[in-house]
């Protein structure tokens, strides 16, 4: 009777230490895969476990109470781990708080409920950020216009661009690849999608779900762009009240005044653009540098971008935005590469840049009670990413610092708020 009530004592003191330990998920050069150990916070947090995201602290690391579901899982994901004790916890956090270390905690409470606007004939492999997704283990749904224009997007506390082109012109491929089935299939695919939402015109649809996007990030929704996605959804917000597609894309030229009629007053990140009116050009507008036509004569080894470093006590959402194990990171193109300096709204921050050019590839802001970010590029991984390209495989891409600016992303509206 008193073995045993010694043996029961023994695994509570037990219980009781392990559940004072903690789980550090690293995030500098000793990691083993940076991409899932998103997934593993996104676990945690689905199954009610806080996790602290340890800004600055080796990499951006991540912290939380030790649970053997949680040990396990990074294991069977190949994440690398500490478990350490409650006392080493505390020396971490006295380090991080530290007025001297540029470092600071965030605390994650919720998992975000997470959207992707994808047209029905996507493929994942075309989108780097669901790539990242699935990669990561982390849970989508996928959405479309029908559920932008009707609120469903609302339930939803994170939502994803894919490369879509809300001016209506068809991202621009009429002169390359305007005679080819799959593009005569997508233009018939969106026009009847457009008849049956009530519109005469796909451009007139879009249009209304890039306000439609606005208004739910207005309402306090996050949205996260990248590539083409993000200036042809400032162009569509801009030319709300003017015909801007030639016949090719709508039926009927373009109003001739409509560069004049743009209203940068409704637009999230840029303003006083030009427009690219030529319809056999693959560019919508000077947003884009460098320009996608003619493609820019580059050397992929030597082109990269820097992160700009942030206060992490003072500055927490540019800083959630930016964690990674470099600072210095390999470029990549897309129909838009990186962003023109010249024509970014001053309310927006930025958070990276190709470093002497006007060229700015990382950007953020907010709009009512909700923010936007913007990443120029297709694909972190693919440097210059065509039509037609296999997919990327992330298992040859553990460590890449280029998606782990996507995942920041995903993990940023799980923070809890602060002054």
């Amino acid at each position: 009777m008193i073995k045993k009530f010694f043996l029961i004592l023994i695994i509570f003191l037990f219980q009781t230490l392990i559940a004072q330990n903690k789980i550090l998920i690293y995030m500098d050069l000793k990691q083993t895969d940076h991409l899932k150990a998103y997934g593993i916070a996104y676990f945690a947090l689905k199954h009610g476990v806080d996790v602290d995201w340890l800004l600055n602290y080796r990499g951006g690391s991540f912290m939380m109470d030790y649970h053997d579901e949680i040990a396990n899982e990074c294991r069977v994901r190949g994440v690398a781990f500490d478990v350490i004790s409650s006392s080493d916890a505390l020396k971490i956090y006295a380090q991080i708080q530290d007025e001297n270390n540029n470092m600071d905690v965030v605390r994650l409470e919720k998992a975000p409920k997470i959207a992707v606007y994808v047209p029905p004939n996507f493929r994942p492999w075309d989108d780097a950020v669901t790539l990242a997704l699935e990669y990561a283990e982390i849970p989508y749904d996928k959405i479309w216009d029908e559920e932008i224009l009707n609120g469903k997007v609302y339930e939803y506390d994170w939502l994803h661009l894919h490369h879509e082109d809300f001016t209506g012109q068809y991202g621009k491929f009429y002169a390359s690849f305007g005679r080819t089935q799959w593009y005569i299939e997508e233009q018939m695919m969106y026009e009847r999608e457009a008849k049956r939402l009530g519109f005469k015109k796909v451009s007139e649809l879009k249009k209304a779900v890039a306000r439609g996007i606005k208004e739910y990030i207005a309402s306090g929704g996050f949205v996260f762009a990248m590539c083409s996605a993000t200036d042809a959804f400032d162009i569509a917000l801009a030319a709300e009240n003017t015909d801007i597609c030639d016949v090719m894309y709508d039926g009927d030229p373009p109003d001739p005044n409509c560069q004049e009629k743009l209203d940068f007053s409704k637009t999230l990140a840029f303003e006083n653009f030009k427009l690219e009116m030529n319809p056999y050009r693959y560019e919508y507008s000077d947003i884009d540098l460098p320009p996608s036509d003619p493609p820019p004569i580059r050397d992929p080894s030597t082109d990269y971008f820097t992160l700009f470093e942030f206060s992490a006590k003072y500055d927490p959402v540019p800083t959630m935005l930016t964690q990674n194990h470099v600072n210095v990171i390999r470029n990549f193109l897309g129909q838009t590469t990186s962003f023109n300096r010249k024509v970014i709204k001053k309310s927006v921050v930025i958070l990276a840049e190709k470093e002497g050019t006007d060229e700015v590839k990382y950007i953020h802001g907010n709009y009512g009670r909700g923010t936007f970010t913007f990443l120029g590029g297709h694909d972190p991984e693919d440097y210059q990413h065509a039509v037609g390209d296999p997919p990327t495989d992330l298992s040859l891409h553990k460590n890449s610092p280029g998606y782990r600016l996507i995942l920041n992303n995903v993990l940023f509206p799980a923070a809890k708020k602060k002054n």
